[in-house]
């Protein structure tokens, strides 16, 4: 039995001779970006042109990712977050907009920007994302969208909330800020309800440094969209609708584009990894993992354990703070849901969400990046297991605990 001892420091346990197992660190992320050489030669193209926005590589990289995903229209943008402002406001929605709280705060802060108020229904717990059932159920006389969230990469179930939408006469958004190159039973994500929205941030897998793209095969969605991203002016600078400063720069395009080359071996390296996971942790009493449907492939922009405490012996925060002083980086996506948030308990009590405070309750994230190998998962792996069995040896739950001794 391996004995818990003390990082200097901590006050928490360290293993392998109370060295870390990481005493380099090991971070949850880490961007994918191609090579320095690869875009030196079109960031020297973009600073001689003279053009540093909406110029020909962000033409080339809206062209390139609709016939990616198979859709009729690609906006690039500066942010999903401003690219979802952007859908919602051209969209022309009024009162309530369903949204999950289980979900990044920019999924409803975009709703509240727009002056809409977002009402809050529950996720599927074996997917965590947004549960038809539950949208059916908190459906109002208010109601004008849904916005759902492919949570982690892990493709909605996008049937059962068009038949929601369609039934109810409200449109039909998503967040996809995690999914570009997720599919759903074969069919990428993007082309989904009336508009989708990706981020190509520094932690997705299509990386920018800093954008967004939204697809959709709306006409009128698109061309609003692409008049909001420029204050909202149409070219005569009479601006027809009050819009953002949401474009994207030359840079940013060629920097996607580049990321674009090798998207799919990335999500391959990403998919073996997390099955890499699974297998390793899957046979741990009180750990188990998010279901991707049957035909569906997630991008694992995070890789989400859920943390059972009566099985496992402690609560995900507990366990966090232990893989912290073994040097492994975790984050409790989403803890706390967005209902709970200080910014929106004005809105009163949300209705009774047991999924999205399971999900919050038991959720970790643990490292997954491309460039992540297979033996420093097996490392992650050996050093939640002899947390594990550290602790328990001492014949005594973890719960509750802070200190090793």
């Amino acid at each position: 039995m391996v004995r818990a001892s003390s990082t200097p420091g901590s006050g928490l346990p360290a293993f392998y001779g109370g060295r870390p197992i990481f005493p380099e660190g090991l971070p949850i992320a880490r961007p994918s970006v191609p090579p320095a050489t690869a875009l030196q030669g079109d960031v020297s193209r973009i600073l001689e042109s003279g053009i540093l926005t909406n110029g020909p590589y962000v033409r080339e990289l809206e062209d390139r990712a609709a016939g990616y995903l198979s859709v009729r229209h690609c906006i690039a943008v500066a942010s999903c977050t401003s690219g979802l402002m952007l859908v919602l406001r051209a969209s022309e929605l009024t009162g309530d907009v369903l949204v999950p709280s289980f979900t990044f705060a920019a999924t409803a802060h975009a709703v509240s920007w727009n002056g809409l108020r977002p009402v809050f229904a529950d996720i599927d717990r074996s997917t965590l994302t947004l549960s038809p059932e539950a949208v059916a159920e908190t459906m109002g006389v208010r109601t004008s969208a849904i916005l759902a969230t492919h949570t982690y990469g892990t493709p909605c179930d996008v049937e059962g909330l068009d038949a929601v939408a369609r039934s109810n006469g409200v449109r039909l958004l998503f967040d996809a800020a995690h999914a570009f190159g997720s599919q759903r039973a074969g069919v990428c994500v993007g082309g989904f309800g009336d508009a989708e929205v990706f981020s190509l941030s520094p932690t997705k897998v299509l990386v920018a440094g800093e954008g967004g793209i939204i697809s959709t095969n709306d006409d009128a969605i698109a061309q609003q969209c692409r008049i909001g991203r420029d204050y909202g002016n149409p070219g005569n600078y009479d601006c027809s609708f009050v819009g953002l400063n949401a474009r994207m720069s030359e840079i940013h395009a060629a920097m996607a584009l580049r990321s674009l080359e090798t998207l799919e071996d990335r999500i391959s390296q990403r998919n073996a990894l997390a099955s890499l996971y699974r297998g390793l942790l899957g046979p741990i009493p009180g750990m188990s993992f998010p279901e991707v449907g049957r035909g569906d492939r997630s991008t694992y922009k995070d890789l989400a354990v859920l943390v059972d405490p009566e099985s496992f012996g402690t609560d995900p925060g507990w366990l966090a703070r232990a893989l912290a002083a073994e040097g492994i980086e975790t984050r409790r996506y989403y803890s706390p849901p967005v209902h709970a948030m200080r910014a929106y308990r004005g809105l009163g009590p949300a209705p009774p969400l047991p999924n999205t405070e399971f999900a919050a309750a038991q959720a970790l994230c643990l490292p997954l990046w491309t460039g992540l190998t297979p033996g420093q998962v097996e490392r992650v792996a050996l050093a939640i297991e002899r947390i594990r069995e550290a602790w328990r040896g001492e014949g005594r739950p973890l719960a509750g605990r802070t200190r090793a001794g």
